[in-house]
C-alpha cells in the first residue's frame, strides 16, 4: 500500500508499528503559522490528565508512545510531524486524535492542507488526506483508533469555530476562553476579616499575643490588606506559641501548581487568595524578608521574590496559571510580559514536581541561611512521578528544609499522602494536608494545620544533628 488517498470519513488498517504523521501545508507571504498536536483518549472519551497532550511544549508522552518530532520547511512548503509508537501505547488508550490549530487566522488561509501517514522504520507511504478548511482555528484531520488487536486511521476533517475551546469541551479538557495573561487577574474575594477565636465568657482570657512590629513596606499596602496582614501575623504568632515555636525565625518559600488543571483556581481568585494568606506566616518567621517563589507544571520557573509591601502587584503580574489555552498555539507567540513575568508558554501544563522540588533544593543549597526554610507547597494533585519524588524528599531529609504541601481539591496525592509511613529517613522532613475548598478555612485552623509539624521538625532536625 502506497500512500492512499482518503475521503473525508474513510479508514483503513495500519500495518506498521511505528507511525509517522506528517501535518504539511503550503507556506508563503501572509500565510498562518500552523501546529500539529495529538490527544490519548480513553474509552470514556475523554484524556486521563494533562500529560495526555503531546504538543511542542510537551514533546513527549510519558509512555514514550507519542513524540512531537517538530517543524520543517523549504520552497514554499512546510511541515508538523508526530510519530506514533503503536506497540507502546497503553492499553487504556483507545484514540489519539490528531489535531492542528492555526496562529494568526484561520484554516481557510492556509493552502495545501495534507495529513500524510507513513512507516517511520521504512518510509513507505500508508495514507494522505487532503483536507479544506474555512473559518475554523482548530482541526482535526484524523484519529488512530483500537478494532480489537488492529490500529486503524480514520480521516475526520473536523473543524472548530470556537476553536481550542470547542475541541476541550469533546475531550473533556477545562479551558479558560483567551490567554490568561491578556487578562487581568481576578483579585483576591474581600472576604470579611476572620476572628480569633474567643473562649467562653465564664473562662479567664488569654493573654493577647503581642502584636509584631510592621514590616518594611507593610506601611504601603492598602488599608484593608494591611488590616489583614496585622490580624494574621498575630494568628500565626499564636500557633507558633500554641506549637512551643514562639519566637522561631526561619525563611520561607512558596511554590504553586501552574498546571492545566489549576485553571479554575487561578481564575476564581483562590490562589491569589492562599498567597495573600500565606504573606504573613513569611513576615512573622522572617520581619521584613523576601519569599522566595516557585511555579511549575512541566518544568519549574523562578519567580520574582515577594515582599509585603509589594504585594498587590506581585498578585497581578505572577499569580498566573500555566494557560492551557495555549495548548495549540504557536510557540514565542507571547509578547507584552511585564517586568519580571515568567512566559507561562515555557512552563508547559503537566505536573512534575520532582523539577520544582530540586530547583528549590539547589536554591537552599546555593544560599545557605542562618535559620532553617519552611517550603509551603501548594497542588492540586494530579502526582504520577512518585518513584522520583520520593527520591528527592528522602535525599533532602539530610537539609535544612521542610516540606509543608498542600493540595487544593480532591486529586490523588500520591507519595505526598504516605509520607509520614515511609522509613528510612533521618528525620520526619515532609508535612501533607489537603482541603476541598481552602478559601472556607478559617485562618487560625489554617496557621494551625499549616505550621503544627514544623515545630516537632526542627527539634528532630537539632537532635539530629542537621540544624545547629
Amino acid at each position: 500500500m502506497d500512500d492512499r488517498s482518503l475521503s473525508k470519513g474513510a479508514n483503513i488498517p495500519i500495518d506498521a508499528d511505528v507511525v509517522s504523521v506528517e501535518l504539511s501545508w503550503s507556506a508563503g507571504a501572509g500565510t498562518p503559522d500552523v501546529d500539529v498536536s495529538a490527544v490519548l483518549v480513553a474509552a470514556d472519551g475523554r484524556v486521563r490528565g494533562d500529560g495526555d497532550l503531546v504538543f511542542y511544549n510537551q514533546p513527549r508522552h510519558a509512555s514514550g508512545a507519542v513524540t512531537h518530532l517538530g517543524k520543517a520547511g523549504g520552497a514554499g512548503a512546510a511541515t508538523d510531524r508526530i510519530e506514533v509508537d503503536l506497540a507502546a501505547v497503553e492499553p487504556e488508550v483507545e484514540r489519539i486524535v490528531l489535531a492542528a490549530s492555526v496562529d494568526g487566522g484561520s484554516f481557510g488561509a492556509v493552502p495545501g492542507l495534507c495529513l500524510r501517514l507513513s512507516d517511520a522504520r521504512t518510509g513507505t507511504g500508508l495514507a494522505r488526506f487532503a483536507m479544506d478548511a474555512g473559518a475554523e482555528t482548530v482541526l482535526v484531520g484524523g484519529e488512530l483508533y483500537r478494532r480489537g488487536r488492529q490500529w486503524k486511521f480514520r480521516a475526520v476533517g473536523q473543524g472548530y469555530a470556537a476553536g481550542l475551546a470547542g475541541l476541550a469541551t469533546d475531550f473533556g479538557i477545562t479551558v479558560e476562553e483567551g490567554p490568561a495573561q491578556d487578562r487581568p487577574v481576578a483579585p483576591p474575594p474581600q472576604l470579611p476579616q476572620p476572628q480569633p477565636s474567643l473562649p467562653a465568657p465564664s473562662e479567664p482570657e488569654p493573654e493577647p499575643a503581642p502584636e509584631p512590629e510592621p514590616g518594611k513596606g507593610e506601611e504601603h499596602l492598602p488599608p484593608g490588606m494591611r488590616e489583614r496582614l496585622s490580624l494574621r501575623k498575630q494568628q500565626v504568632a499564636v500557633s507558633l506559641d500554641k506549637h512551643g515555636a514562639a519566637g522561631i525565625a526561619a525563611r520561607v518559600v512558596l511554590v504553586l501548581d501552574a498546571s492545566g488543571s489549576m485553571s479554575s483556581l487561578y481564575a476564581d481568585g483562590v490562589v491569589a487568595d492562599v498567597v495573600e494568606r500565606i504573606v504573613p506566616v513569611a513576615a512573622q518567621l522572617d520581619d521584613g524578608g523576601a519569599m522566595p517563589a516557585w511555579t511549575f507544571a512541566t518544568h519549574p520557573a523562578r519567580l520574582p521574590d515577594l515582599r509585603v509591601g509589594d504585594l498587590p502587584e506581585w498578585l497581578r503580574r505572577h499569580v498566573r496559571v500555566g494557560e492551557l489555552g495555549r495548548l495549540f498555539g504557536r510557540r514565542g507567540r507571547r509578547s507584552g510580559l511585564l517586568d519580571g513575568q515568567v512566559d507561562m508558554t515555557t512552563v508547559g501544563i503537566s505536573n512534575d514536581e520532582p523539577k520544582v522540588i530540586a530547583d528549590v533544593r539547589a536554591y537552599v543549597r546555593g544560599n545557605p541561611a542562618a535559620v532553617p526554610t519552611l517550603v509551603l507547597f501548594f497542588s492540586d494533585g494530579g502526582v504520577h512521578l512518585n518513584a522520583a519524588i520520593e527520591r528527592e524528599l528522602r535525599e533532602s531529609a539530610q537539609e535544612p528544609l521542610f516540606w509543608q504541601f498542600v493540595g487544593l481539591g480532591r486529586s490523588d496525592y500520591g507519595v505526598l499522602q504516605r509520607f509520614d509511613d515511609l522509613p528510612g529517613r533521618r528525620v520526619d522532613n515532609v508535612g501533607f494536608f489537603a482541603v476541598d475548598d481552602i478559601g472556607s478555612v478559617p485562618d487560625p485552623e489554617l496557621y494551625d494545620r499549616l505550621l503544627s509539624q514544623f515545630p516537632q521538625w526542627i527539634t528532630a532536625a537539632r537532635g539530629a544533628g542537621i540544624l545547629p
